[in-house]
């Protein structure tokens, strides 16, 4: 027995460790040198001045640093509820039609993973050419079915920014919720299928009795794989709208902000690197609370349905 255990310990060990070191040199190190960054000041990119919680309180209590993080935040905010929304919602669906059995569906099913194979600033550059005023695809369009009222400065208008960036992510990582819904999907039972249909179950009796709550672990793990996402996104917002999140800080979200205060001379916004230390910190606090209450959300939810 204690030979078992000896070698269970030592299988874990050398597939484990690796993936410790890496996560360690490339994730620990970097939050914690984060934390410590942020308790200095300095002129630039130079830390010559241990300050404590100075940072902090300057972050909370100064109009010009506290405007520009609640902006953020509540952008933030906006911004993971409509992806949430879309890539829940949208995905459970589509991951319902796909693993039907019917012409095309295991393509259907490849090609919808597609997109999440790009490069982030390739996707924003797309969906901005696609948007631009002239010679844009989408305003064309609408033109060319009558609909040519209803055209907007998309990416410049503070009310609608914000969310076409929401939706060129969604869009991008549509195929991941589509797959995870799906792999749910197809570890159910199908003799319990079967016999709803026996039972005169209708297909939304499949979906909202058996199917949802089957997969409610999926829809814990696509949602916190988002907030995470979102909370730390930059690549997007720098690609279709600027590092200020234009217009107006419209579109200004935690990674934008920390970018911006950080590595920006101070007539461009820059902070300093402490104070963008503190707002990486805050960015890490505020997603390890998330996760953990969306854990703590989804397993009351889980044991409620058992």
């Amino acid at each position: 027995m204690l030979i078992a255990n000896k070698k269970h310990w030592k299988f874990l060990f050398i597939f484990i460790f690796p993936a410790f070191a890496v996560y360690t040199l490339f994730m620990l190190l970097p939050i914690l040198n984060s934390m410590r960054y942020s308790l200095f000041s300095g002129d630039g990119l130079a830390l010559n001045e241990f300050v404590g919680l100075d940072n902090y309180i300057k972050l909370f209590t100064e109009e010009r640093y506290y405007s520009k993080f609640w902006n953020a935040f509540g952008n933030n905010i906006q911004f993971f509820i409509i992806v949430t929304l879309i890539q829940n919602i949208l995905g459970f669906f589509m991951a319902v039609l796909l693993t039907r059995t019917f012409k095309g569906s295991r393509f259907m099913r490849k090609i919808s993973f597609l997109p999440t194979t790009l490069s982030v600033l390739v996707v924003g550059f797309i969906f901005k050419l696609i948007l631009q005023p002239y010679p844009g695809v989408f305003d064309s369009v609408l033109k060319a079915i009558g609909l040519g009222k209803f055209i907007l400065p998309w990416l410049g208008d503070p009310n609608s920014a914000l969310v076409i960036v929401a939706v060129a992510v969604s869009w991008q990582f549509f195929g991941e919720s589509v797959m995870f819904y799906a792999s749910g999907i197809d570890g159910i039972d199908d003799s319990i299928i079967e016999a709803a249909k026996i039972d005169g179950a209708t297909i939304w009796h499949e979906i909202f009795y058996i199917i949802l709550p089957s997969v409610l672990p999926i829809v814990s793990i696509v949602t916190i794989l988002i907030f995470i996402g979102d909370f730390t996104q930059f690549d997007i917002i720098y690609a279709m709208t600027s590092t200020k999140g234009d217009p107006g800080y419209s579109t200004d979200i935690f990674g934008s902000l920390f970018y911006r205060t950080t590595f920006s001379s101070a007539e461009r916004g820059g902070w300093g690197t402490g104070m963008g230390a503190t707002v990486a910190t805050m960015m890490f606090i505020v997603v390890a609370i998330g996760v953990a209450g969306f854990l703590a959300f989804f397993n009351r939810r889980k044991e409620a349905l058992n």
